[in-house]
């Protein structure tokens, strides 16, 4: 299984600038492991496909076995209906899409931890 993270670039300390530099350098470590891709969406895209939603898309070798965990006030939704996984597909694509390719990510990420 492959992990691919895409998030939007937060400009917000939480938990100090110490614990916000380990958390930037824990991401560096991990984007250089095997099967593991971490992509930064910058704010200056501004409004982007997904913006304001938060969903795992779990997926390995069988097609017809990927689910979306969406996160919910009363825990997570599974969804696997191929229509709706279809939906969500396309979006993580589109995500993909705008979002800095993996070694930008890495530069921005190194030169956010080194801003702080």
């Amino acid at each position: 299984m492959y992990t691919t993270v895409i998030a939007s670039a937060e400009s917000r300390a939480v938990g100090g600038t110490a614990v916000a530099r380990r958390q930037l350098k824990h991401l560096l470590s991990q984007s250089e492991r095997d099967g593991i891709t971490i992509q930064v969406i910058p704010f200056a895209i501004g409004a982007y496909p997904g913006s304001g939603q938060t969903f795992l898309y779990i997926h390995g070798p069988v097609l017809r076995l990927d689910t979306v965990s969406l996160d919910q006030s009363h825990g997570p939704a599974l969804v696997d209906a191929e229509a709706e996984l279809d939906t969500y597909r396309n979006l993580l694509h589109r995500m993909e899409s705008v979002a800095l390719p993996p070694e930008k990510t890495r530069d921005f990420i190194h030169d956010l931890a080194t801003e702080l």
